[in-house]
C-alpha cells in the first residue's frame, strides 16, 4: 500500500479526526504555537483513543511517513510537525482521573498545566508542572520540566510515577519503578525519544494559598538586585523560588507610563508553605532597592501559573538557554547589556531557579543529567508575524547566548534550539550513552526521530560500565 493509499485507508475506523491538505480544517490544524514554523504534512491523525495512537504509529511505520508526535506543540525548534510526514496530533485526549487518597493524577497527554492544575485545585492538590499554563504537560515532563515548585518538590519528571508507553513496535507497555526500569529512567528527561506516552501517572502535593508575585525594578537598579540576590538565593529554603528576568515594562496601571515597553527587572517569586512564613522567607527581597511595584500577595497555584500568559501566546519565537551556577558579576553585567537592548518589546531574559529538590537527585538516577546547576538561563526572542526583519531578532538572542557559554554547564533538552547532535550532547552529558543504549532496546530504527535525537547506540557498543 503506498502512503497515499495507507492516508487515505487510516480514517477508517478511526474515532478521531484525520485531516488531510484538501480539508477545510487543515489550515488550523498544521499551525503550531510557534509562528516561526511553517510546514506541511501529508496527513494529521488527531487521536482520540489509544487505538488511533496505534493505528496511526502503524501507518507511519509502515510506509516511512516521517512521524511528529504533538502533545501540546509548545516545541520551539517545531519538532510536534512536519513537512510531508504524518503528525500523531494527541490533543484530543485529555482525560485527567485524581487519585486524592494516593495523591496521583493520570492524566492524557493532550492535557496542558492550566488544565490540570485546575483539576486537581479542586481537592487542594497541585501537580508539578512549568511556568506557562498553555504548555502540554507531555513534552515538558518528558524533558525535565522546571517550574514553579522546582525547588521545594523537584522537575516534572521527578514526580513521574507511571506511564503507559505506545512503543515503536506497536505495542502499549508500562514503565514504573517496577516495570520496565530501563525505560522509566530515560522517560525522565529523554524527551520523545522512547515511545509515544499516552497516559501519564503523576505526583500531585497538598498546595494551600501560597505567597506570590511580582517585585520590578528599574534597569538602572538591576545590577544592585541582582548582587543581591546572588547572595540571598545562596541560603534561601527550598519553599522559595525567586525567579529574576529583563523584560519589557507592561502598559499597566503599576508601570509609570516611561517604562511602558522600556527593559525593567522583574522578580518573579512565591513561597509555597503557610503565608506567615512566606511573608517572613521573602521581606527581605521584597525590601530591597526601590522597587516601584510590589504585586506580591496571597493566592493559588492555579492563579500563579497564568502570570507568563502573555509571554506564552502564540508568536514567532526563537529559544536560546543554559543551565548554569551562580549569579556572577559578569553574568550580571552581560544580562543588563543585552537585556537593556531589547530589540522587541516581547523578547526576555529569564533565570529560573534550581537547587533544593532538584539538586537532591543523582545525575544519574534519571536520563536528566544537570542537577548541580543553580539556574536556567531562557533567552526568548518573539516579534511579530509581519515584522519585516526578523532577523535581528534571532541575533539578538544569539549573541546573548553566545556571551553567557562560559557561564554554562549545560542546557534542558526542553529548551534547546534546532542545535543538532552537539546540543543534544550538551543537555544529557554522560547519561547519553546509557539513553543511547535504551534507545536501541526500544526504538532500534529510530522511528521517534523528529525530536531532540538521541540515535540508538550500535550493537557493538557495550554501554556504560557499571561497577
Amino acid at each position: 500500500m503506498t502512503p497515499e493509499d495507507a492516508l487515505r485507508a487510516l480514517a477508517d475506523g478511526f474515532d478521531g479526526e484525520v485531516i488531510r491538505p484538501e480539508d477545510a480544517g487543515y489550515e488550523s490544524s498544521r499551525r503550531v504555537w510557534n509562528q516561526l514554523i511553517d510546514r506541511k504534512p501529508a496527513a494529521i491523525a488527531c487521536c482520540r483513543t489509544r487505538n488511533d495512537a496505534v493505528t496511526a504509529l502503524t501507518v507511519a511505520r509502515d510506509t516511512g511517513l516521517e512521524l511528529a508526535v504533538r502533545g501540546g506543540g509548545h516545541s520551539f525548534p517545531g519538532f510536534s510537525t512536519t513537512e510531508g510526514g504524518l503528525v500523531l496530533d494527541l490533543g484530543p485526549m485529555k482525560q485527567i482521573v485524581v487519585d486524592v487518597e494516593r495523591r496521583t493524577a493520570n492524566v492524557g497527554p493532550g492535557v496542558r498545566w492550566g488544565e490540570l492544575t485546575a483539576a486537581t485545585a479542586q481537592h487542594g492538590l497541585a501537580p508539578v508542572g512549568g511556568h506557562v499554563a498553555d504548555v502540554g504537560v507531555a513534552g515538558l515532563t518528558l524533558g525535565g520540566g522546571n517550574g514553579w515548585f522546582a525547588r521545594v518538590f523537584g522537575l516534572a519528571c521527578d514526580n513521574l510515577v507511571a506511564a503507559d508507553v505506545l512503543t515503536a513496535s506497536g505495542k502499549i507497555v508500562r514503565a514504573s519503578a517496577d516495570e520496565n526500569q530501563d525505560l522509566y529512567w530515560g522517560l525522565r528527561g529523554g524527551g520523545g525519544n522512547l515511545g509515544i506516552v499516552l497516559e501519564f501517572t503523576l505526583r500531585l502535593h497538598p498546595v494551600d494559598r501560597l505567597l506570590g508575585g511580582m517585585v520590578l525594578h528599574r534597569l538602572e537598579d538591576a545590577a544592585d538586585v541582582l548582587r543581591f540576590l546572588a547572595e540571598y538565593g545562596q541560603s534561601a529554603p527550598d519553599e522559595v523560588n525567586v525567579a529574576p528576568a529583563i523584560l519589557a515594562g507592561p502598559p499597566a496601571p503599576f508601570v509609570p507610563q516611561e517604562l511602558h515597553g522600556k527593559p525593567v527587572l522583574a522578580l518573579a517569586m512565591c513561597y509555597v508553605g503557610p503565608l506567615a512564613d512566606g511573608e517572613r522567607e521573602l521581606a527581605p527581597v521584597r525590601g530591597f532597592g526601590r522597587p516601584f511595584a510590589d504585586l506580591v500577595e496571597p493566592t493559588t497555584f492555579e492563579i500563579l501559573q497564568h502570570i507568563f500568559d502573555p509571554q506564552g501566546r502564540p508568536t514567532p519565537y526563537h529559544m536560546r538557554s543554559h543551565l548554569g551556577g551562580a549569579i556572577t558579576e559578569e553574568l550580571i553585567a552581560t544580562m543588563i547589556e543585552h537585556g537593556g537592548g531589547l530589540s522587541s518589546p516581547d523578547n526576555g531574559v529569564l533565570l529560573l531557579p534550581m537547587g533544593g529538590a532538584v539538586a537532591r537527585v543523582a545525575a544519574d538516577a534519571t536520563a536528566f543529567r544537570h542537577r548541580e546547576t543553580s539556574y536556567c538561563m531562557e533567552i526568548g526572542a518573539a516579534w511579530s508575524a509581519d515584522d519585516e526583519n526578523p532577523r535581528r531578532h534571532i541575533e539578538w538572542a544569539d549573541r546573548l547566548w553566545a556571551e553567557t557559554r562560559s557561564w554554562a554547564i549545560g542546557v534542558e533538552v526542553n529548551h534547546l534550539a534546532d542545535e543538532g547532535s552537539e546540543g543534544v550532547r550538551r543537555a544529557y552529558g554522560d547519561n547519553y550513552q546509557r539513553l543511547a543504549q535504551i534507545k536501541r532496546t526500544w526504538d532500534p530504527d529510530n522511528l521517534f526521530r523528529l525530536n531532540q535525537n538521541v540515535p540508538p547506540a550500535s550493537a557493538d557498543d557495550p554501554g556504560p560500565q557499571v561497577a
